[in-house]
Formats: structure tokens, sequence, C-alpha cells
């Protein structure tokens, strides 16, 4: 223990003697330390961190999925879930749930809030109770149950006053009373960010086997595991297809983690982000270990000295690694404070509200991590210096003039150190390079319309206050009012805006076409659009007419198709007054004749394809929720204060949601794209200065060491030039041999970054040269600094030197 206390005051006096040193060395490792505690954070709260539920490992989702269609069923069907709770062997619960919008019509504040309708057994699943009151029961999830609702801790206090009395009293949303029964716990907002909760209340005659649009997650039984439950699963959907051929040709279930669900679409981006970040750390390694090797020169004499006096090469060793782990130690300690500053900013460059169930607080995992990283840095730049240095000529040292076999081990290492910050680097270049290109294709794609000064926002009436004829009348009045308004182009709706998520998807049957059943009809998205939408979106119309006011007032079922299904139907370009069905063939649904092609719109996101969509009149069907599109002449922004106006006179209870501009909403979904590209090229640039401040630190030491016989040289008639072109030489050997080494490296790691770029090749050549030749320009010019400086040595200075 002595001999511990003993290396660690040694190891503190020899940084403390050394300042530019220690600072430049903990400067670099706690960028690299910072980068990485940064990242984990990330991984540990969505991956790592327990979900907020007792015994979340045995929470599954379950979902439907056709093996004869893949990708046409997006959820569960009703029916079928009461058949699984029936029939299955694996779990002591499912539970039901969809996401919704409920308006809260209290007092003056109008307010839409994110809900979910779920079954009574939910709460009891997740294995949650409310903080107040009680859970719904089995009769209040029946479709003529009272209507009761469960709120939130956040809404119960900002709203309520986080009064208690609150239970069994009533709350208006969507213009009804409902009352309160419950209220959660603090921070509980399951499936994502829901503030209330209400019964499902579902029938099996309205919401049949064709209706696939819940969601299912389940409790798997002690002693069950997933495989298990899986085949489980299996037996029982084949079951139920037998028994429903019609409804359920070619489905099964899947059975999946709960947290591998939630984490799913972010799991590959964080691991290749934790690769990126470890390699800014090993750069950041190879750089202190070339000062400490450069550091080295100054320290033989003492090393000599040990050596002479008995000192063993192991107890030399202990020492200098001591002084690596407590360099690393305290650089991790700055590397942590580095990454909660990160983490925040990273946070607040996220637009959308993050899922409850991620906590980025501090917690044992990032500290162990932090901890364990620091310690592991200590040894990896470290142990070749320690190695190095323990090894002395004792002759030569004590002798003052070692320069020998010291000096030309010492230089190898160094070529070696130099030569892997090439390669490192450029694996972290070309990834940043693949990355940024993805991101710049992503924002050139067009997205089917022009997003240029549009304002846009949502509208729900509640149905208790307006029917059908209500709704058509004040939607009507609302284009009205907002068309005479100074500055306004047109104005339109849709019930589903492109990129802002709802969509409502059914199967589609093209009259002339074989009807197919549900299993294997392809889907389409089902929207309900105004007069005007086409123009105001800057949709184009390549064939036939947009709405007008009197479609679908007199019976007659029109349809406007997107390019997709004309492409694919009507490649001749006869698609107007043909005809096509919506929903599955026993729903017996009416033929809608096409009377318009319109352009293909990105409905999900600028990396999605275009789905297949066709869009009916409002007067046909007047849903109560639809996005409002105003087309201006000036900024959009500009016309906000104009459309409050304008709703408020129709009906101030009615809140307005997500007022903000098209171009707005088109960036807010490339967020995650733009994220990451950014952390990629920052880690990339972070990269590329290190390794020019450690190729130029090399390179300053080399010729510092080899001055007495550059000297020599350049007395015996060297030019300038001569010593110029020699050290360049030795440099770019070095650097070529990293950028060989990398470029092989690159070619297999990229291969992994392959489903997280858009239109972006892992092999790209452009990006490969590009950033190849950059890092050879930035690394030769960290070269030529020193090189000059050596042509320029004075022979008799130097001579003198020894």
């Amino acid at each position: 223990m002595e001999t511990i206390i003993y290396d660690l005051r040694g190891s503190l006096r020899i940084l403390a003697k050394n300042p530019a040193f220690t600072t430049i060395a903990i400067i670099a490792l706690a960028i690299g330390i910072g980068a990485n505690s940064t990242i984990f954070s990330l991984v540990n709260a969505i991956l790592l961190r327990p979900l907020p539920y007792p015994d979340s490992h045995r929470l599954v989702v379950l979902n439907e999925y056709s093996y004869k269609n893949p990708g046409s069923i997006g959820g569960v069907s009703f029916p079928n879930v009461l058949d699984w709770r029936e029939q299955n062997k694996a779990f002591t619960g499912i539970a039901m749930y969809q996401t919704t919008s409920v308006s809260l019509n209290e007092g003056d504040r109008p307010e839409e809030l994110s809900g979910s309708e779920a079954s009574y057994n939910l709460f009891d699943v997740l294995g949650v109770n409310p903080a107040l009151g009680r859970m719904f029961s089995p009769e209040e999830d029946q479709p003529n149950g009272n209507r009761v609702v469960i709120i939130g801790h956040g809404l119960w206090q900002r709203r309520f006053g986080s009064d208690p009395s609150i239970i069994g009293k009533a709350i208006t949303l969507q213009g009804r009373p409902w009352t309160v029964v419950g209220v959660m716990p603090v921070d509980f907002k399951f499936p994502q960010v829901a503030d209330l909760w209400i019964p499902l209340r579902l029938d099996t005659t309205q919401y049949t086997r064709n209706d696939h649009g819940l969601s299912c997650i389940a409790r798997l039984k002690p002693g069950v595991d997933l495989q298990q439950a899986k085949a489980d699963m299996s037996v029982v959907a084949k079951r139920i297809e037998e028994a429903n051929p019609v409804t359920n040709e070619g489905l099964s279930v899947s059975v999946t983690d709960l947290r591998e669900n939630l984490s799913n679409d972010t799991r590959k981006i964080l691991y290749i982000l934790m690769g990126a970040v470890l390699f800014v750390l090993l750069i950041a390694c190879v750089n202190v270990a070339n000062l400490l090797l450069a550091r080295a020169a100054s320290r033989q004499k003492e090393m000599a000295i040990r050596a002479a006096l008995g000192a063993e090469r192991m107890r030399i060793i202990r020492q200098l690694l001591t002084e690596s782990i407590v360099l690393g130690v305290i650089a991790g300690v700055c590397g942590l404070a580095l990454s909660r500053i990160g983490l925040d900013l990273l946070l607040k460059s996220i637009p959308n509200e993050l899922p409850f169930w991620m906590k980025f607080s501090l917690d044992y995992r990032i500290v162990i991590f932090t901890t364990a990283v620091s310690l592991l840095t200590g040894i990896v730049f470290g142990l070749a210096p320690a190695l190095q240095t323990s090894r002395p000529n004792l002759g030569e040292t004590l002798k003052d003039s070692g320069r020998g076999s010291s000096s030309s081990r010492s230089h190898r290492l160094l070529k070696t150190l130099v030569v892997s910050e090439v390669a490192l680097s450029l694996v972290l270049l070309v990834g940043a390079g693949l990355m940024v290109k993805s991101f710049l294709r992503l924002q050139h794609v067009n997205p089917g319309f022009n997003p240029d000064k549009v304002l846009a926002f949502q509208l729900s009436l509640p149905g208790a206050k307006y029917n059908g004829e209500k709704r058509k009348f004040f939607f009507n009045q609302l284009e009205e009012k907002l068309q005479h308004t100074p500055g306004v182009i047109s104005v339109g709706g849709v019930s589903a805006l492109p990129m802002n998520g709802g969509w409502w998807g059914r199967s589609l049957t093209v009259e002339g076409f074989p009807v197919l059943s549900v299993g294997q009809a392809p889907m389409l998205l089902h929207q309900i659009s105004l007069p005007g939408y086409f123009k105001a979106m800057g949709i184009p119309l390549e064939a036939g007419r947009e709405f007008t006011d009197s479609d679908g007032t007199n019976g007659e079922r029109l349809t406007i198709i997107n390019q997709s299904i004309a492409r694919r139907y009507f490649p001749n370009g006869d698609a107007l007054g043909k005809r096509i069905r919506f929903g599955p063939p026993e729903d017996n649904e009416p033929w809608h004749t096409i009377i318009g092609v319109a352009g293909d719109v990105k409905q999900t996101g600028l990396d999605d394809h275009a789905f297949f969509c066709a869009y009916l009149p409002f007067n046909e069907r007047a849903t109560g929720t639809m996005d409002i599109v105003v087309r201006t002449s000036s900024s959009p922004e500009g016309l906000a204060q104009a459309v409050r106006s304008a709703v408020k006179d129709l009906d101030s209870s009615l809140p307005i949601i997500g007022l903000r501009s098209m171009d707005e909403i088109v960036s807010r979904s490339m967020w995650q794209q733009r994220l990451y590209s950014r952390l990629f090229a920052l880690f990339g640039i972070v990269a590329l200065v290190l390794a020019a401040v450690g190729i130029y630190g090399v390179m300053s030491y080399t010729v510092s060491q080899r001055t007495h016989e550059i000297g020599i040289r350049m007395a015996l008639g060297a030019q300038a030039f001569d010593v110029l072109k020699s050290v360049l030489r030795e440099g770019l050997l070095q650097i070529i041999i990293g950028l060989v080494i990398g470029l092989a490296a690159s070619l297999a790691l990229t291969r992994l970054m392959e489903t997280v770029l858009f239109e972006v090749k892992t092999t790209d050549v452009a990006t490969f040269t590009v950033v190849s030749a950059l890092l050879a320009l930035i690394a030769l010019a960290a070269c030529f600094i020193p090189a000059r400086k050596a042509s320029k040595v004075d022979p008799l200075v130097a001579m003198r030197t020894d």
C-alpha cells in the first residue's frame, strides 16, 4: 500500500512539474473520454437502463404480420387478440391500446393532449398502479361502458393544481364529460408521451378481423421464455387462421421483447456511434503516447540512474504506468464533466418530446463506464512508452551520449504510432463523409409537394358538438375566412399531413384485376381531402382534376389516386374513369371512380418510398380531425395570428394543434439523420485535428533528435532542399502506409453503415477519394512545418549539440 501511495505522489509531482505536457494530454484525453461518455449515456438510456415496470424483462410486444404479403399488416386485430387471450399458454395477460389525440375543453384554455385508448387490463399487464384512484374495470371497457378517464401526473399538476379531490369529478374531453377515476404516478406516460388514458370500448361487430390498427403488449408467465412464447403463439395463430380463412389467410404473430421493440430503430446507429467515438479515443491515446515517448528522451538519464541503483524493470514500468493512469483518471473526471455538457447540447437538438422511459440522468453505469475507460486509456497510451523507457542503455545514457539503440527503438515506435493515427483517422473520416453525403442526398429529395411558404395546423372537432353536416359547415366556413385573409393564396386540408404521422391504411381492389384477400392485397394510404388541398400543397395533378365543393354531395363516389397506383395498374395512362374499391372484398365497399391522378408524396419521410395513396372528397366522409394547409405569398409565420383569430371566431373552445410551416415539418422529419451526420462530422473534425497535431508533434520530435545528424550532413555539403526532401520523404512514407491500412479497414468497417445511409454506397469512390486526399494533404502539411525547420538548421550550432 505504501508503495502505491509513493507512486501516486511521485506521479502527481512529475505531472505538476510539466504543466504544458499535462494540460495538452488531459485536453486530448478528456475530449475522447467525454465523447465516449456522451454517446454511452444515449446507449444507457435507450438500450441498457431497465424499463420503469416491475419485471420489465417479461414484457413483450405482439404484432401480426403476413408471411404471404410482407408489409401489408401494420398492427393487431381486436377479435384476434380476444382469441389470443383465450387460447395462449404463455402469458399472464394481454393488453391492447392505440394512441389518440384528445381535446381538453376546461376553462378558457383549450388544449390538445396526447392520449391512449387502452384495454382495462393495460396497467395490470405493465404492473403499474395509479398513484390516486383506481384502474379501469372490465365493464368500463365495454362498447356502452361509462365514460371514465385516468389522467397523467403532469396533467394533474398543470391543469388541476394537484387537487386530490379530482377523483370522481368530471372533466370535458372532446365536448363530453368524462369522470376521472385515477391519476398515474410521476413521469408515467405510456406508450410514449400520453397525458391521459380512456377505455378502448371496442365492439367486434364494428372493429372486425380486417382492422389491424391496435398495438398489443403482454406479460410472460414466470418460467416462460421468449422462444416458448413464439412457439405457442405460432400454434394459436395457425388455429385462428384455419377457423377464419378469409380474414386471417397468411397471418401469423411476432413476439418481441419490449425493450428491443422500443429501441429497434436506433440500436444499430447507436452501436455505430459508439464505434466512432472509440476511434476518437484511440486517436487521442496515440497522441498522448507520442507525447510520452517524446518526453521519455528527457527522462532517459533518470531511468538509467534508477536501473543502475538496482531498480527492477517491472518497478520502473509500474511507476510509469501509474503516471499514465493518474493522467487518465484526471482526464476521465474532466471528460465526465464534458459529457454532461455534450449530452445537454445533444438533447436540445432533438425537436420531439422524448419517450418517458428514456432517462438521461447520471447513474452508476455511466460512472463505471467512464472510470473503466479512464483506467483502460491510461494503460493503453502508457504501456508502450513505459516498456520503451524502462529499457535504457546504461552505458551510453550515463555518458550523456545516448542516442543509439534507444533512440532508434523510439523512432520505430513513433513511426508505428503515426501510421496507426493516420489509419484510425481515415476510417472515422470516411464514415463521417458517408453520413454527411447521405444527409445531403436526403435534403435534395423531392417530397412530392412544395413546402415553401405553407402554414399547417390541425383541428379536431369534438364529436358531441359536431356531426357530419356541422363538420362540413365548420371547415367550409374556415376555408372561406382564411381564403379572404390578406396574403393567402390558397387553402386546403387533408386527414393526414405528409411527414406528420397518423395515416390510415386499407387494402386495395382495382376493377378488372383479381380480387385478393386482405393478406395478399396491396395496402394504400386512405386520405380525406378538402377542395384546394393539392393546389395549397403544391402537389402536381398529372391527369384529371381536383375535388370541388360539390363532389361527394350527390351520392357519386369519386377518388383521386397517386402516380404509384396509376403506374402499377394503368401504365397506358388510361386511369381516368376506372374504378377502385377500398377494404377487403367481404366489406363490400362501394366502387369509386377515378377523376384525377396526383403526384406521389413522401408521406412518412424523405427516406421512405411513396406508398399507394387514394384521396376521397371530404363531403363523402366528413372526418372530425383535419390538417389545414395555407399557402401564402409571404412568410407563413406572419399569418399565425390570423389563423388563431379565424378559428377563435368560429369556436373559441377548439385548440389549434401544431401550428408551424411545412418547411419546419419537413426539417423536423429529418432530425435524426441531421443529428447523426453532425455527430459524425464533429468526430471526424476532432480526429483530423488530433491526427494533424499528433503527426506534427512526432515529426518535430524526430527533427529535434536528428539536429546533430542534420548539422553534419549540411556541413558536408547537403543543401536545405535535400534536408527538406529527406524529412518529408520519411513522413510521407508513414502517411501512405497509414492511408493504405485505413482504406482497407474502411472498406471492411463501413459496410456496417449500409442500412443507415440514404442513396450512398458504403464503397462510394468519391467519398473515399476526397477524404483520403484531405487527410493526406493535412498530414503532409503537419510534416512540412518541422521539415522546413530542419532545412534551416545552422550547421555550426547543430554540430555543437550532443
